[in-house]
């Protein structure tokens, strides 16, 4: 033969394998049935479809996953409610068209698509789209005869249709898994409520649970994080035929979707950096509650000193006693004696707020904003009114004429409704708006005089200011010694009374602290944190103190140095480090702390050879301890503290090993009965923060028991949690802990010189502590009940899956690439991974 036509052959057939091989990515023909073990992906490598066993369930299911994503997020599942229990399934064509699962020990098929084909199974194929939808078509044909995209599960994907069909009553909704191991159908659904005017509703147990409310133009009405910003174009329909919603991007690389989990919370998130990102989710606080506050009332969440429920204007408590009783159930009735018919009655305007359920409510879209009012107002049945769109100048008309029930109020975003109240009522708010126009036109009129004259004097005052500090500082010092020979007070026995101490902490002359470390010299330098250096230093008394320098470029300025100074004076727990006293001269700011001469924990922990000598006794001790000191801050101080930054660093050691909780510059004081605040400025150290603090800043008593469950696992295995691992897809370590933990192998990861001591009460820590870093801070338990489980042999919860707020990447040729937690402003804020 030729040898060019030989060539010219054997490249024709390699060329029809290759073809074959690229025509079959992403389609099942007739005569290619898909079975257990085989990788359908589509044509962009987006998405991927495949026989999956969900957690440790060890049943067979056909599902559709990200490709791209390295953590397996199943989208949809075909068999849900059927599942395999051996690798016997096998998906194909069958001799009617339609796609079939079956399996050999079944002689029904498991799963089909039931669709109505009129063509012979030789002209049908499956062929999953890189939109994630899953279509039987006409082979060479764009005509669907059935799409996964009708059936969706517990996730809507971009591009799909959700809602319902009114000619053919066909329904697209959501539906949860019943856990992480078993997609069956769930008791929590999200769907689009047809009644009066459709709203968007999440139930559980076939009772309504959070309201997302009726489209407003722009968003759901109860979901104010849908802004103008948001990344989607969002098309919703709403007329005889249908009423459906669909999201879409702009940008096919961006991955988002919107799930519904295991236990009924809806979030939606995107895939950026290596893990999900949460743009909003709910519910995620009381006032998402469907009906919280009963009927004729909304809630308000934002003043944690009063009562979340508040009657709407012109309304009174329907029972006092209740009300009384934080109980807002019963709702609110018309005040009694007056009445808002035809007798001067008007609105009063609720701004930002959720409006009242519309499955009640009148639309009528031909009227203004305007219109609406003068319609309200003229039937003495309609209670409020609100525009119906407000995307074209407040067109369409909302209208109630009954109880209104679950209103809320929002921060940013929400509706403005006009609730009808009488004459009154109505001159009551009237006078109340006219006084604060007024208020307000002084408080202009006030702040322009103010501003003026601070631009003239400010340049002197700056000037001056800085050689203000100074005089005081030496004046301070001068009237606290003067006429005293023993300025160095702290020889004395008063300086230990706990009065004093608490009173007024002892202030240090900055020449007794230079002589006791030697004038700050390396030999006494005991270690370096992110303010400054810390010495040892021997005072007169030989008694041994450790001085807290911090440097001048620190991040901690006058506030944090003041705070720690305020609140750790003010502590007395034996697993808190006492401070002796505080130096203040010129840009010197120095704290002066008991010494403790066995360092910190992580200097133990974190070294191969020193942390042996820590038995798990030790190390328990040290948990226990730990937890005792934060119970203390939490609940039984004076004054309710959250440490903000509780790590191996700031967990020092006495002669004993008995831990004591240290460095309170980043803490902060809530009030008595307040377990949550909210800050601006977020500071700390990731791998220990909290996701809701590190991404929102919502800090709470539950951030501090994040941080004290990463600490635990890191005494247990002697590993940093920000470590790599090359075995498992998480690479910190409370990923390869949940990974190891959930295939019961937990104790691969324990620290080898502990051995096999006390196995069982090793594995029982490490529960307790994937209990601490779950992703919702409302799962965590409480640091009481972290005591009560560590002190007693109780049966534990069993953790659901942990927040990761650090995640690392590598590969076999580069390890020391590392990926931190995204920016919030690149592309959205960061919460829990749900599924």
């Amino acid at each position: 033969m030729n040898p060019a036509k030989e060539l010219l052959n054997t490249w024709l057939l390699l060329s029809l394998i290759v073809f074959r091989f690229c025509i079959s990515l992403d389609t099942i023909s007739p005569n290619e049935p898909f079975k257990d073990g085989d990788i359908l992906v589509s044509k962009g490598e987006t998405f991927a479809l495949g026989f999956f066993s969900p957690g440790n369930s060890g049943r067979h299911y056909v599902g559709i996953w990200y490709n791209k994503v390295p953590e397996q997020t199943v989208v949809w599942v075909a068999n849900r409610d059927n599942p395999l229990n051996d690798t016997s399934g096998v998906l194909s064509i069958n001799t009617r068209g339609n796609l079939v699962l079956n399996s050999k020990n079944r002689s029904t098929p498991v799963w089909s698509t039931n669709a109505s084909v009129s063509s012979t199974n030789n002209s049908m194929a499956a062929r999953l789209l890189d939109s994630g939808n899953l279509v039987l078509v006409l082979r060479d044909s764009e005509n669907f005869a059935w799409q996964s995209f009708d059936y969706p599960t517990n996730t809507l994907l971009t591009f799909m249709k959700f809602g319902l069909d009114r000619r053919t009553g066909f329904n697209r909704y959501l539906t949860s898994w019943k856990s992480e191991d078993d997609p069956a159908t769930g008791n929590s659904s999200l769907q689009i409520d047809p009644t009066g005017y459709p709203q968007l509703f999440l139930n559980k147990g076939g009772s309504p649970l959070w309201r997302g409310g009726p489209w407003t133009g722009q968003r759901w009405s109860g979901v104010p994080e849908m802004n103008q910003h948001f990344i989607f174009n969002v098309s919703f329909v709403n007329n005889q035929d249908e009423v459906t919603i669909v999201y879409s991007v702009n940008d096919p690389k961006i991955f988002t979707r919107m799930v519904m989990n295991e236990s009924g919370v809806v979030a939606r998130s995107t895939w950026h950096e290596s893990r999900w990102f949460v743009f909003w989710y709910t519910p995620k606080e009381l006032c998402d509650t469907f009906g919280e506050c009963g009927p004729n009332s909304y809630c308000d969440p934002y003043d944690p000193n009063k009562f979340q429920c508040t009657c709407l204007p012109g309304f009174e408590p329907n029972s006092t006693r209740e009300w009384y009783l934080r109980d807002g159930s019963g709702g609110c009735v018309r005040s009694q004696g007056v009445s808002a018919c035809r007798s001067g009655e008007g609105f009063v305007k609720l701004p930002r707020v959720k409006v009242p359920d519309t499955s009640i409510a009148r639309v009528d879209m031909s009227l203004s904003l305007k219109e609406c009012k003068q319609e309200c107002l003229r039937n003495c049945s309609c209670t409020a009114y609100t525009s119906a769109d407000e995307t074209r100048g407040g067109i369409g008309c909302l209208s109630w004429h009954g109880h209104l029930v679950d209103t809320r109020t929002f921060a940013n975003g929400g509706q403005d409704l006009y609730v009808r109240v009488d004459v009154a009522t109505l001159a009551q708010y009237s006078k109340k708006n006219g006084l604060i126009r007024n208020k307000r036109m002084l408080a202009v009129f006030v702040v322009s005089v103010t501003v003026t004259l601070l631009l003239l004097v400010s340049i002197v005052y700056w000037l001056v200011m800085r050689v203000k500090r100074r005089n005081e500082d030496e004046n301070r010092m001068k009237n606290l010694f003067s006429g005293t020979s023993t300025s160095k007070y702290h020889q004395e026995s008063r300086e230990f009374d706990e009065s004093t101490r608490n009173s007024d902490l002892p202030y240090f002359d900055l020449n007794i602290i230079a002589a006791a470390t030697d004038n700050f010299s390396d030999a006494n330098k005991l270690g370096e944190g992110g303010f400054g250096p810390v010495y040892k230093g021997l005072l007169d008394n030989h008694k041994e103190i450790a001085v807290k320098r911090l440097s001048r470029f620190s991040g901690q300025g006058v506030e944090e140095f003041k705070n720690e100074v305020g609140i750790i004076a003010k502590l007395q727990h034996r697993n808190l480090v006492r401070i002796l006293g505080y130096c203040i001269q010129g840009e010197e700011k120095m704290l002066i702390y008991e010494y403790l001469p066995n360092k910190s924990l992580d200097f133990f922990i974190f070294d191969k050879t020193k942390r042996s000598l820590l038995d798990w006794g030790k190390r328990f001790e040290i948990i226990c301890g730990v937890a005792r000191g934060l119970l203390y801050l939490h609940q039984d101080s004076r004054l309710r503290i959250i440490h903000r930054d509780l790590k191996a660093s700031n967990i020092l050691l006495d002669n004993a090993m008995n831990p004591k909780i240290a460095d309170f510059g980043m803490a902060k004081i809530v009030g008595g009965d307040q377990n949550e605040a909210n800050t601006k400025r977020v500071v700390g150290t990731y791998g220990y923060m909290s996701p809701e603090y590190a991404m929102h800043g919502l800090f709470s008593v539950k951030s501090d028991v994040y941080s004290f469950g990463v600490l635990m696992l890191e005494l247990i295995t002697g590993k940093k949690n920000s470590a790599y691992y090359h075995d498992g897809p998480s690479s910190n370590l409370i990923g390869h802990v949940w990974d190891l933990w959930r295939e019961d192998k937990a104790m691969e990861i324990v620290d080898s010189s502990l051995g096999d001591q006390s196995a069982k009460e090793v594995l029982r820590c490490i529960q307790i502590g994937l209990l601490c870093v779950q992703e919702y801070a409302i799962d965590r338990p409480t640091m009481s009940a972290v005591i009560f489980m560590l002190g007693n042999d109780t049966l534990l919860s069993y953790p659901k899956q942990p927040a990761f707020i650090l995640k690392s990447t590598y590969n076999s040729k580069d390890k020391s690439i590392s990926e931190g937690a995204c920016s919030v402003n690149k592309v959205t804020i960061t919460m829990i991974n749900a599924r």
